[in-house]
């Protein structure tokens, strides 16, 4: 049975970060990643599917931001694990937007559905609580780079709660589509394959990977997709999903194909 995550007509597109911003002069602007400003610019343009990152705070509060640190992208240094939340919501970012909560996210964008990397073992107890107080269990779709950490919240969130692939999930469905023998993936299987055509030089998106992920019941989703043209060819090749900064460019061409399908529905309760 499809989780309800993804109840919505496929292809489903997602905003990575939120995507990218234009200015009136319709330049590119890329500095305000994972801040409310970036997810309403793509909720404007019609997208119900946003990714996000979150880290928590010395003082267990989660907060959707893809660094370890806030030096990168805000007016403020130091680690998240290391800081009260008191000192990360004084930072900007770009000097200008505050890191925000991934509760007040859930909050603000009721109909919108959220894929989350857990980027730290430290906030994988506060995703719990978040999705406890505010019953977001059927909107969001938990992955990691980290196999472990991704098996400890699969245990801990259970079935009600959509999973992505992590790396050993990658490798075995790599494997079985080479063998064709199917199998679970891992001891669930995740409800979505969210993969890059690549990892250092090595391709791991083929059409028999499409096939055997659909044939275990999973969609593809591939990362992050910036080029019309090779959105073009993924879509063509049969995924399920792209994430890109580019969002403009991935609505205009779904709109040409006939495909923006995106759902406004809120997603069904599981059960």
């Amino acid at each position: 049975m499809k989780h309800a995550y993804l109840s919505s007509p496929v292809p489903v597109a997602l905003a990575h970060r939120g995507g990218w911003l234009t200015d009136d002069q319709g330049v590119r602007r890329t500095e305000l990643e994972n801040t409310a400003v970036a997810f309403q610019h793509a909720i404007d343009l019609g997208y119900t599917y946003l990714e996000t990152d979150v880290h928590a705070t010395d003082d267990g509060v989660l907060m959707a931001f893809h660094d370890d640190t806030l030096d990168r992208t805000t007016d403020r240094t130091g680690a998240i694990s290391a800081l009260p939340y008191a000192d990360v919501a004084r930072a900007r970012i770009a000097g200008k937007e505050p890191v925000p909560l991934l509760e007040d996210l859930l909050g603000e964008w009721p109909l919108a559905r959220f894929n989350i990397d857990l980027k730290s073992d430290g906030a994988v107890l506060p995703l719990l609580e978040v999705l406890r107080r505010t019953n977001a269990w059927d909107r969001v779709c938990v992955g990691s780079f980290d196999q472990n950490r991704l098996e400890r919240a699969r245990r801990l969130f259970g079935p009600r709660v959509a999973t992505s692939c992590g790396p050993v999930d990658v490798a075995r469905l790599r494997v079985a589509s080479l063998s064709m023998l199917l199998r679970p993936v891992a001891g669930r299987t995740p409800t979505c394959a969210q993969i890059p055509l690549e990892h250092n030089g090595f391709p791991l998106l083929s059409r028999d990977v499409i096939r055997t992920a659909h044939r275990l019941g999973m969609q593809v989703h591939v990362w992050t997709i910036n080029e019309p043209e090779v959105m073009e060819r993924l879509l063509d090749a049969g995924v399920d999903g792209i994430v890109t900064d580019n969002t403009s460019a991935l609505r205009d061409l779904l709109i040409r194909r006939g495909r923006w399908n995106q759902d406004t529905r809120p997603a069904p309760k599981n059960g």
